[in-house]
């Protein structure tokens, strides 16, 4: 098979570990594998913005309150980041959230948990987003221009949302022991769902050699989840809980830790819908975009407006 002169350039860009931009050739493969990537990213920001949500009017104080409140607008602000990163490669962000709401589209199994005590938002913290931590780091050299660049502050606010719920979970630790209690069946319950979000293991993952190949992902599913059991042990020393896999070992041949087998089937049953949330999270996704209708219309019509009197002075 022939190669062509844009294949042969975007190849050699792979190959050099350079940058496509939006206005680059590219195959219509990578086109499409972005796509999925950074929408479903972006759809897992806006699902994931109501388990946490669901406590900003119980929050313990006033400050927590707000410190949940900035967390919960930066996860809104990187939605809006990875939608506009998507928008690049011609899929209007109508139809990626069309998607969304018909059921469509997937976003992260994590956020179809519910969040039934206020040491969830420490788990959540420390879990989920270090877990996320650890995935999109290497994202932030993704060879798709405006998806790395997009990471870059998507990772840095990332940051402070881990320290948030690990200082939580610190605080719940040093508090009565009914607090401890909380604090360890929080963890207890994300901890398994927050190593499931590196995805299936890497012989049961279709999309990640050929991501790795395009340079948009850098580690294998089971790499980054290595790392971040590796990150999380003497992490959860400090806290003083327990992480809930007995088999937990060092392993001084492999120099890593040896792990559990994953409850794969319980990741699958979520991800097809069959989560203890997901018609929940689908609902209450419905109902705040037609609540939102009138903005998006008001929206428009002002647009119109201002290019008409733009088009009028001219």
């Amino acid at each position: 098979m022939t190669t062509t002169p844009e294949q042969a350039q975007f190849d050699a860009l792979i190959a050099a570990d350079g940058r496509i931009e939006p206005r680059d050739w590219m195959p219509e493969a990578y086109r499409k594998t972005l796509v999925r990537q950074i929408s479903q990213h972006a759809h897992s920001e806006i699902i994931g913005m109501q388990p946490e949500a669901n406590w900003i009017s119980r929050a313990p104080s006033l400050k927590r309150k707000a410190i949940l409140m900035a967390k919960v607008q930066d996860e809104a602000g990187h939605g809006l980041y990875l939608y506009s990163a998507a928008q690049t490669l011609g899929t209007p962000r109508d139809e990626m959230t069309e998607a969304l709401i018909a059921g469509k589209a997937k976003y992260s199994s994590i956020f179809n948990y519910p969040t039934p005590t206020w040491a969830d938002m420490g788990a959540i913290g420390w879990l989920v987003d270090g877990a996320a931590i650890c995935n999109q780091v290497p994202l932030c050299r993704a060879s798709y221009g405006p998806y790395g660049r997009a990471m870059v502050r998507i990772c840095k606010e990332e940051s402070f949302h881990q320290r948030q719920g690990f200082e939580i979970l610190l605080t719940l630790m040093q508090g009565t022991d009914e607090q401890r209690r909380m604090a360890q069946d929080a963890v207890d319950r994300w901890y398994w769902p927050a190593l499931q979000m590196f995805g299936p293991p890497d012989d049961q993952s279709p999309n990640s050699a050929q991501s790795m190949a395009w340079n948009i992902k850098r580690f294998t599913n089971d790499e980054l989840r290595q790392r971040f059991v590796g990150m999380l042990v003497p992490q959860a020393e400090v806290l003083g809980v327990t992480l809930p896999d007995p088999k937990l070992r060092w392993n001084d041949e492999t120099q890593q830790y040896d792990m559990s087998e994953i409850d794969w089937t319980e990741f699958f049953e979520v991800l097809a819908g069959r989560g203890p949330m997901n018609a929940e999270r689908l609902r209450r996704r419905r109902e705040a975009h037609e609540d939102g209708a009138w903005v998006r219309e008001a929206a428009a019509e002002y647009a119109r407006k201002r290019a008409q009197i733009t088009e009028q002075a001219a």
